[in-house]
């Protein structure tokens, strides 16, 4: 018995796979670096959804469905955004999914994220929600929603390519949770609520943001070396260091750094990051000898995140834009096997009589 479940396999996929051994994220047999550069957001998520969502699926029948979709989530914001807007962002992204109907198409599931986190943004700065452009890919409309203008195309490629690597790669926490809810064959609207609850943990897509604040403070100290011993020696965990399952570098990190390079603006700071991140490596080299700690998404995301504009209590919900098109791929697979899934417990509790 293993408590973490670590090593254990609980299904079989075509979707996904992740060799942390080797640092390779495989996405329906393309590496997911290659997805980026060839395929974008919409046409990764027509590979992901093939067979599943329907056939044929091309990067560009997938742009028209996303651009209907997101009208549809626009035209439903009355039903839900006055009273989510009184919550915290995390909470009212949680709303957001459960308006969704039941038998919402796996679309209209996915754009209800990008027009519904877009208008709970604006309407926390005490703006109107903007109407989508059904011209716009999924990155570059969620932006233009969010920031009230069109932005520049390399901001838009950003995002993308950051939507494209976090779509999938196995049976992580929040992707095991969707699966286990479309088992019972409850809706795929229901699996993705699902996924996003367990998404919303610090210990999962809520990491982003924390990883910011930790190079804001490291920057802050002064000195990166003696910021990096006294964080270590006292017990201290580094964000954005570290994987469950990567013991060598993630692939998605580099393809993240690479569309941060071609923004400009956001060259000053990657640099700071580059040198803290190399100095946090001989760190942990020395303190944690024998594991392998390499760097991980979390700080090339949030540099990413950052750098186009996005507040960082949005890191995660805006994560979960990309991350759900995951969830809707394998709980649709999910409910073709017809298994229920329904682990065993072992009782180590009081016994009659006790």
């Amino acid at each position: 018995m293993d408590s973490g479940l670590e090593g254990v396999i609980a299904a079989e996929t075509v979707l996904s796979d992740t060799d942390g051994e080797r640092g390779v994220v495989l996405v329906r047999g393309y590496k997911v670096q290659d997805l980026i550069a060839q395929h974008g957001f919409e046409g990764a998520v027509a590979i992901l959804w093939e067979g599943f969502a329907g056939t044929g699926l091309t990067r560009d029948s997938i742009h028209r469905e996303f651009a209907e979709a997101r009208q549809l989530a626009y035209s439903r914001l009355p039903q839900w955004l006055e009273a989510a807007a009184r919550q915290p962002l995390i909470e009212a992204v949680r709303m957001c999914l459960a308006a969704v109907p039941d038998q919402s198409t796996p679309a209209q599931i996915a754009a209800a994220l990008p027009v519904g986190i877009a208008a709970l943004i604006r309407a926390g700065k005490s703006l109107p929600a903007l109407a989508p452009d059904p011209a716009l890919g999924t990155a570059a409309d969620f932006l233009r929603m969010t920031h009230g203008r069109p932005v520049d195309a390399p901001i838009a490629r950003a995002l993308e390519t950051y939507f494209t690597a976090v779509m999938d790669n196995g049976f992580n926490a929040s992707t095991f949770t969707a699966r286990v809810v479309a088992s019972t064959k409850a809706s795929i609207a229901s699996a993705v609520v699902g996924g996003y609850c367990t998404f919303t943990g610090p210990l999962h897509g809520g990491a982003p943001g924390p990883t910011l604040e930790m190079l804001d403070d490291a920057a802050a100290s002064g000195d990166i070396d003696a910021w990096l011993e006294r964080k270590l020696s006292t017990g201290g965990r580094l964000m954005g260091f570290g994987h469950r399952v990567f013991r060598v570098r993630d692939p998605r990190a580099d393809a993240l750094r690479e569309s941060l390079q071609r923004l400009g603006p956001s060259v000053g700071r990657l640099a700071f990051a580059a040198d803290f991140e190399r100095r946090a490596l001989a760190a942990l080299a020395r303190h944690k000898p024998g594991r392998s700690l390499q760097t991980n998404l979390e700080i090339n995301a949030a540099l990413l995140l950052d750098a186009v504009g996005l507040d960082r209590e949005a890191f995660m919900p805006v994560f979960a834009i990309g991350r759900s098109a995951g969830w809707i791929a394998h709980a649709l697979e999910q409910q073709k096997t017809g298994r229920m899934i329904r682990p065993l417990s072992k009782y180590v509790g009081p016994q009659p009589g006790a």
